[in-house]
């Protein structure tokens, strides 16, 4: 199966709703529209803080824009479509679709076939993205990009 990664160029740096970075609210709203297509997700931010922040925007999400998620290592009765991990923390589950917020590539890239990352505007995390970019390139997947 070939593997994809999907970079999204953002335009914007105003905050979006909740508190969430233009970045962050995007990775919420791809996670739900993957979810919605029976995906399974793995959303990987940066810290525990982010993932926790993420966590609070989904639950404040319209009762109609719902989307079932949990925190990893959160007990649940069942697997959530949507898990929101952080680094260092990593469940075993197997998913789909792996939504990046990280600096740098998980470690784990290679139990994917598809990744969605994002280009800030800012400089210093624009050229970190750059070499996502390149090492994916390297390591034989299909890029493409879109500017949101």
């Amino acid at each position: 199966m070939p593997k994809n990664a999907q970079f999204y160029l953002l335009t914007d740096t105003s905050p979006a709703r909740l508190n969430l970075s233009a970045m962050e609210s995007l990775a919420c709203d791809l996670a739900a529209s993957a979810w919605r297509l029976g995906k399974r997700v793995l959303l990987v931010c940066e810290s525990e803080a982010q993932a926790l922040k993420i966590d609070e925007a989904l639950w404040q999400r319209e009762p109609d824009e719902f989307v079932p998620h949990n925190l990893s290592g959160e007990a649940t009765t069942y697997a959530t479509p949507i898990e929101i991990s952080w680094t260092g923390k990593r469940n075993a589950q197997s998913r789909d679709l792996l939504i990046n917020l990280q600096p740098q590539l998980p470690e784990y890239i290679n139990s994917f076939n598809q990744i969605i990352d994002f280009v800030p505007v800012e400089e210093r995390p624009k050229a970190l993205a750059r070499e996502r970019y390149k090492q994916l390139r390297q390591l034989g997947w299909t890029l493409s990009t879109e500017q949101v």
